[in-house]
């Protein structure tokens, strides 16, 4: 896969744990007040996991060739702890 694809890619891949998050925080909304205040920890979790992951993306983006396949690495990690955090998540409520 070239650089740009997976730069897209993985783009791709954090807008869909956008929509997740909304659905979340959709659901979050109409919860009982306990579990609002679950669902908000959650929500915070994965949110912290996003903004990680679109910072190993954009690194990714400006890296030099030879670190592209560490930084690489780094990227598609944190976006699997923020599918991981969205899991435990969906799975609690």
């Amino acid at each position: 896969m070239q650089r740009q694809e997976m730069i897209d890619k993985l783009h791709h891949r954090l807008h869909d744990w956008n929509q997740e998050i909304d659905k979340l925080e959709a659901k979050a909304s109409v919860a009982s007040a306990n579990a609002k205040a679950d669902y908000r920890d959650s929500i915070e979790h994965m949110r912290a996991r996003k903004e990680q992951a679109k910072t190993r993306i954009d690194e990714l983006q400006n890296a030099s060739d030879d670190a592209w396949d560490d930084i690489k690495q780094g990227a598609e990690q944190a976006l699997s702890s923020l599918k991981e955090a969205y899991d435990s998540a969906k799975h609690k409520f």
